[in-house]
């Protein structure tokens, strides 16, 4: 018989006690529930409470579902099923719920229609962050990431299809009336037992998705509408059934589906999200606007020391933005604002937008070989167009370089915007060492949230539309600063007591 002793029980486990005992004493002390409970209690949930009303049953207090909410997402939950069987089975969640076990429903149903609220809770983190000293908005750094909406890009239709659709349709439902009205006998033949009263099946379930088709199309033109006001729609524009208000999103290699573009504004202090939105671009060449009134109202308009975004939010708009809102920013540029030098002789490489010299004086450019490039004020292109006379450049001795052999149309053309003059200004800031030192901590601050919200599991949304999805997110982002704030406050960093006041004003 083996000599290897284990531990004994130190009691039976179904053994009765004399005297009660708390069953969460069972947790560690250090547990960060009792830290993240001791935040909760000073959520502000007043504005939701307006909403419940004195008869019917009793409900659960919303600081009871919005704190179950947030602890579940700061530690990977995210299914109201699996959140209801956390609160049945996990100590902490259940020390957070206070032994209360909401079913799903209900806490699926307060995730879909408080989206209001969680942007209120979302604020509430930021401002406790910001009174606890943990942000303070000295160096911020903007960035965008993708998140799979739920629909299916199975369920979807581009406006080609859609508007062919719509035709075939109402064809089919016009000629099925028409059968129905001019040929009773017909009718009861081929229907037996139906009326004619009734809608014969086959017209029903036509006219059912002629309704669907529509919504779909109606919903598109919307959508393409606000986002895109002067553009005719392109016939390969999709919308999905399931989300009219999600679209196709992705990279080369790495496929498409419907997605939403999640914008983040990150301190560079700890790591706290500071603003967020939601955009429905594919791109981030609009998003700075809206990033900079999200951390407005997050902040209640805190003043900001400088901004970082990489190239994706390169812009004119974008920049524009940042210069109406007196903001230092520090943006990374495109390829072509920098003469391509590395790895080629001055003489072999091509001539880039960089090398031509814009004047805002008079609104011009100057090409490496002296020439003047003026805009075309005839063109009706939407980017402004300046060029040099044809004759000229075909027998400028740098043509090759510049406009290539190309007998045909030997003329050099820079294109550009009316933003023009403070891109050059970017250009020329990036080019200095202290722009690119504070450019270079970009990717530490705003890149790591992202890859912990997604290594937490989260990777798409459980509601649908933009508002709802906007809802969400800034569940999301709630979750991610009070699990910053806790571990800090279990670390020892900070202390909740510090704070000059605890109640959080929405």
């Amino acid at each position: 018989m083996s000599s290897i002793k284990f531990k004994d029980n130190p009691a039976d486990f179904d053994q009765h006690l004399m005297f009660p005992s708390n069953i969460f004493d069972l947790l560690p002390p250090d547990h960060d529930c009792f830290v993240f409970e001791d935040i909760f209690k000073h959520i502000d949930t007043s504005e939701v409470e307006k909403q419940y009303h004195h008869l019917g049953q009793n409900a659960y207090h919303p600081r009871l579902i919005i704190s179950i909410l947030i602890y579940a997402y700061s530690h990977g939950v995210f299914s109201s099923r699996e959140i209801e069987r956390r609160c049945n089975q996990d100590l902490a969640f259940m020390y957070i719920a206070k032994q209360h076990c909401p079913n799903f429903r209900v806490l699926s149903d307060f995730r879909k229609n408080q989206a209001t609220f969680f942007k209120s809770s979302f604020k509430q983190s930021v401002l406790l962050a910001r009174e606890l000293q943990m942000a303070s908005l000295g160096h911020i750094a903007l960035d965008g990431s993708k998140f799979k909406a739920d629909s299916s890009k199975h369920k979807a239709m581009s406006y080609a299809r859609l508007k062919a659709k719509e035709a075939e349709l109402m064809a089919e439902v016009e000629a099925l009336i028409k059968k129905a009205e001019t040929s009773d006998s017909e009718e009861d033949d081929a229907y037996q037992q139906e009326t004619g009263y009734s809608i014969p099946e086959d017209l029903q379930f036509k006219q059912e998705r002629l309704e669907k088709i529509q919504e779909a199309k109606k919903a598109l033109e919307e959508r393409e509408q606000a986002l895109n006001p002067d553009k005719p729609i392109d016939d390969k524009k999709q919308i999905s059934f399931a989300d009219h208000d999600a679209r196709i999103m992705g990279k080369k290699g790495s496929g498409y589906q419907y997605s939403y573009n999640a914008q983040i504004s990150v301190d560079s202090d700890n790591g706290i999200i500071v603003g967020q939105h939601i955009s429905q671009h594919a791109n981030d060449k609009q998003e700075v606007k809206p990033a900079l009134e999200a951390i407005a109202e997050a902040t209640d308009n805190a003043s900001i020391g400088k901004m970082s975004e990489d190239n994706g939010y390169y812009s004119g708009p974008n920049l524009q933005a940042f210069d109406d809102a007196n903001i230092d920013a520090y943006m990374a540029t495109d390829r072509q604002e920098k003469p391509a030098t590395e790895g080629l002789e001055d003489s072999d490489r091509k001539f880039v937008k960089a090398d031509f010299i814009y004047h805002e004086a008079d609104d011009s450019f100057t090409c490496p070989a002296g020439e003047k490039l003026i805009y075309n004020t005839a063109s009706k292109a939407k980017h402004k167009s300046y060029r040099v006379s044809k004759d000229i450049c075909r027998d400028c001795p740098l043509r090759k370089r510049c406009s290539g052999d190309d007998n045909k149309d030997p003329g050099k053309v820079i294109r550009t915007d009316r933003h023009e003059a403070i891109r050059q200004a970017m250009n020329r800031k990036m080019e200095t060492k202290e722009a690119k030192a504070v450019y270079e901590r970009r990717k530490v601050i705003a890149e790591p949230p992202f890859g912990q919200i997604k290594n937490s599991g989260f990777r798409g949304f459980s509601v649908r539309g933009k508002e709802k999805v906007a809802g969400e997110f800034s569940l999301v982002c709630s979750a991610y600063n009070f699990k910053k704030i806790v571990k800090s406050v279990s670390t020892g960093s900070i202390r909740l007591e510090e704070a000059k006041r605890l109640k959080m004003a929405a």
